[in-house]
């Protein structure tokens, strides 16, 4: 007993002066442009999620966090892999395999998106944050949690209200959604952000390589620059719509910046403290194997869930131990005498309509000329301004919106109109859909068609004059070079089809004359799939020639009408022509 007050006392007293501090440097250095919500939290005017709907906007639905402040000083030297630790080591180190998934988050985010300059501390300060570390590093040897770690569910009391996306399947609630994993997503960020960072295959929101992964580029959304505070608060915000979670991540970050070091996996501590629950905040939450993160703790009995100032205790979810905060898959009835809220602006959308967008085509490679723009209205037709529309690229292509994002959110605008970023086409041609839909709110959809259509040329140039010939059954010489443009420029990328044509006049496939040959050293008279290079200019494979002399035509098309036509000659080598003596002749004349 006395053992177990002393170490109340002594966090009590850490994180009461790491709070001091944290707070204190944040005041220094608070990003421009940061207001206050609806509820009274600062957060930054652009780039996180509108008052009304902020959880809806946010990685995990502003779900519960763990306060957690880090030790004071880690341990020096830091223990080694294999070494047995105290629960202030396990505290300050990162289980192997988690530590491992941030780092080759990391580095794949330097090669896809270097100018975010992600760093790893950022991703483990939140994966402490979230789950303290996949609570302790609780994965087996693929990086999947041992127990999914789900949070409460989102159904308004006491917390965001969020209807079901995933008919249950990652969260295992059909009727509310929960943020699910070590880092929390909620599933209806997670179907647009999942990634797949291990390589099997698929995207697991409770695989902590996933998880890193998809919380890296969600963190690397809308250009920010981690690397400058005012993108760095903006992102983190933008996950959990909250000053106190930004200042506690924060907090976090220096700490690992300053230097951590690897433990065994599962041999991390236990997170406590969670947001929603500040009795709970001293010590490990008692409880079983409970479905939420906090609630792994082992103890000797499995007391009632603690009452909460702002909310009646609730008992756990079916299936779970009943880790605090959980709710029921059931409609809490409203206290009596509550007031009725005032409906948002999200509240009252009907429906979503085109604002004008009328072609979406762009050559591959290219930025579309358009951009989509998609109005909220009301039943009655009335613009809904400072809602938050989502656009999703769908389909089978390549083409992302600016910053190579397949979804970008945008607020309407007082006509309730929200425009969303520019469409850049990719190499894979063909049709594909962007759908506009109401963050927070379920109504149909708004589909919009775009088609990508393939590079084009006007004009094809042989790059030398040199006749082409060959005698019968041998090899040209010379390759065939050529020089594609489109209207005097460059024309990169570009399909090229050559074909050997029985005549100018007859575009049929010869049977005889050159040919080229295929991967099995057969004859082939016509070759597609070929393109030109960045400099516009492409050379043909190498010709042969039968036994068949004459003259035949090499014909080159490229998509937007360039055609040239190429003479190839087959033909005998010609004999040599006999020398003619000068010399008196000594034969007697007949």
């Amino acid at each position: 007993m006395v053992a177990h007050f002393d170490r109340r006392l002594r966090k009590a007293a850490v994180t009461t002066t790491v709070a001091a501090l944290a707070v204190a440097a944040l005041s220094a250095s608070q990003a421009p442009g940061v207001t206050a919500d609806g509820n009274g939290r600062q957060t930054t005017a652009d780039n996180v999620p509108a008052s009304e709907t902020p959880a809806a906007e946010s990685a995990t639905g502003n779900s519960p966090y763990y306060t957690d402040l880090p030790p004071l000083n880690s341990p020096k030297p830091a223990p080694t892999a294999g070494t047995p630790t105290s629960p202030g080591t396990s505290e300050a180190g990162i289980p192997a395999t988690v530590l491992d998934a941030y780092k080759k988050a990391e580095s794949e985010l330097r090669l896809s998106k270097p100018g975010c300059n992600l760093p790893w501390q950022l991703l483990a300060a939140i994966g402490k944050v979230e789950s303290g570390q996949a609570r302790g590093g609780r994965v087996d040897a693929n990086g999947t949690t041992i127990g999914r770690i789900i949070g409460p569910q989102l159904d308004g009391n006491g917390f965001a209200l969020i209807q079901d996306t995933d008919n249950g399947v990652y969260d295992g609630n059909s009727k509310y959604d929960n943020a699910v994993g070590p880092m929390q997503f909620i599933p209806s960020t997670w179907a647009w952000a999942g990634r797949d960072g291990n390589g099997d295959g698929k995207a697991d929101p409770n695989n902590v390589y996933d998880a890193a992964l998809a919380a890296g580029h969600y963190l690397c959304r809308n250009d920010w620059d981690l690397s400058v505070q005012a993108d760095l608060n903006r992102a983190i915000l933008s996950y959990n719509n909250s000053q106190d979670y930004l200042n506690t991540v924060l907090s976090w970050l220096e700490h690992y910046r300053k230097g951590t070091h690897e433990i065994p996996d599962g041999t991390g501590s236990l997170p406590v403290g969670r947001s929603d629950d500040p009795g709970a905040g001293a010590s490990p939450s008692p409880g079983g194997t409970g479905a939420y993160p906090g609630s792994q703790a082992p103890a000797t009995s499995t007391p009632g869930p603690k009452p909460s100032p702002s909310k009646p205790p609730a008992p756990g979810k079916p299936g779970n131990s009943g880790g605090p905060g959980t709710k029921p898959p059931t409609d809490p009835a409203p206290p009596t005498g509550s007031p009725t809220p005032s409906p948002t602006p999200t509240d009252t959308v009907h429906h979503l309509e085109n604002a004008g967008t009328t072609g979406l085509t762009a050559t591959a490679g290219d930025t579309f000329a358009e951009q989509i723009s998609t109005r909220a209205e009301t039943t009655a037709g009335a613009a809904v301004g400072k809602v938050r529309i989502r656009f999703t690229v769908l389909g089978d292509t390549d083409a992302t919106f600016t910053g190579g994002e397949k979804v970008a959110a945008v607020t309407t605008n007082a006509s309730g109109v929200a425009v969303a970023p520019a469409l850049v086409a990719g190499e894979q041609t063909g049709e594909f859909t962007v759908r506009a839909t109401v963050v927070g709110r379920t109504v149909p959809g708004l589909d919009y068609r775009a088609t990508v259509t393939e590079r084009v040329a006007d004009t094809l140039t042989r790059t030398t004059a040199t006749e082409l010939t060959c005698t019968p059954g041998g090899e040209f010489a010379d390759p065939v070079g050529v020089k594609a443009t489109l209207k005097g420029a460059v024309a990169d990328k570009v399909a090229v089809t050559a074909t050997l044509i029985k005549s100018e006049a007859d575009p049929a496939e010869n049977d005889k004359g050159p040919y080229f040959k295929d991967a099995d050293g057969k004859a082939v008279r016509t070759l597609t799939g070929l393109k030109t290079g960045a400099d516009g200019l492409l050379e043909l494979p190498k010709l042969y020639a039968d036994d068949a002399e004459g003259s035949y035509v090499l014909r080159l098309t490229t998509p937007g009408g360039a055609q040239l036509d190429i003479t190839l000659k087959v033909a005998k080598a010609a004999e040599p022509t006999p020398e003619t003596s000068t010399e008196p002749s000594t034969q007697p004349a007949a």
